[in-house]
């Protein structure tokens, strides 16, 4: 018998991704986010920055009406303003700490459960392990802030590609792990969250790595890519819609995803983890609620498909 997604997950959509131009923290951010609130189709949302605080004000309104679970990324704040948690520099490592902790005090403020952390740049073979000791110690500062407050806010680290397009220190599954392993034994409200759009910029698979993390994996992205051809116009690290030509990820490789998922127990959580789409308009013509139907489609059919034998 099919098991209902909804009793195994929740469904996200990434805000700020499947409505370009808002990742700066300004824009039509209360606009395009009534647009998801009002569909029952998605029962989470991510979202991002937002610079002026009546906009956050007016979004945390409709979000307390709206009955979704709320996640705020970082990465928009992160990437547009250059913040590196591993920076070799001392002033700038501890700019970027500063702001991660404004964007946990902006998180509350718009209700979310969770927020989502990135690393900063891989400095290469040579100085990795010592990135990664500054990643630690950055975290760490974060995590004890939050922990102030003492309401729970969880966290996790996501996982971006290395050498193709964010070019992250996280990264590979080994080094996400090693992350993890050193934060969870005083944190246990923090973990991981893999992208499937970020298996194939890695030169992984999900059914090798999947395992191997699977014990920090608190959350995933739904998403695709294109790598094979620089001159593609999705290259790199865009999250192009499912199915795109020249794109790696259609309803078979979420169906696959999804399987993989369920063999390490991923849905068995006694709270339902975020599985959201991270989709966006990338060619011309393309709109972004057309886009976001795509994603609903492939999710419905992957889940469907995912439980019939292989």
């Amino acid at each position: 018998m099919e098991t209902s997604m909804y009793s195994a997950m929740r469904v996200g959509i990434v805000h700020f991704k499947a409505f370009p131009g808002i990742e700066t923290g300004a824009g039509p951010i209360v606009e395009t986010l009534e647009k998801i609130c009002a569909d029952e189709f998605w029962t989470a949302v991510e979202v991002g920055w937002m610079k002026d605080y009546r906009v956050r004000n007016t979004a945390r309104h409709l979000l307390d009406q709206s009955h979704l679970s709320v996640a705020y990324a970082t990465q928009p704040k992160s990437l547009t303003n250059k913040l590196n948690l591993n920076h070799f520099d001392t002033g700038e490592r501890a700019k970027a700490v500063q702001e991660i902790k404004s964007a946990v005090d902006e998180a509350r403020q718009l209700g979310a459960e969770v927020v989502r952390l990135i690393a900063g740049k891989d400095p290469g073979d040579a100085k990795r392990d010592e990135a990664k000791k500054l990643l630690i110690d950055s975290l760490h500062q974060i995590l004890d802030y939050a922990a102030e407050e003492k309401d729970g806010l969880a966290f996790t680290l996501k996982i971006f590609d290395r050498g193709i397009d964010k070019k992250n220190l996280i990264g590979p599954v080994g080094d996400a792990v090693d992350i993890a392993k050193a934060i969870r034994p005083d944190y246990p409200n923090f973990g991981l969250l893999t992208d499937l759009s970020h298996f194939p910029l890695l030169d992984e698979k999900p059914e090798e790595s999947i395992p191997l993390m699977a014990e920090w994996l608190d959350a995933v992205h739904l998403g695709n890519c294109a790598f094979r051809d620089k001159s593609h116009p999705a290259y790199g690290d865009i999250q192009p819609r499912f199915g795109i030509p020249g794109g790696e990820t259609d309803t078979p490789e979420v169906v696959t995803f999804f399987r993989e998922l369920r063999k390490v127990g991923f849905f068995d959580k006694p709270v339902r983890p975020v599985v959201s789409a991270e989709v966006r308009p990338v060619l011309a013509g393309e709109v972004s609620e057309v886009i976001m139907a795509n994603a609903k489609r492939v999710i419905r059919d992957a889940w469907a498909l995912s439980q019939r034998p292989d």
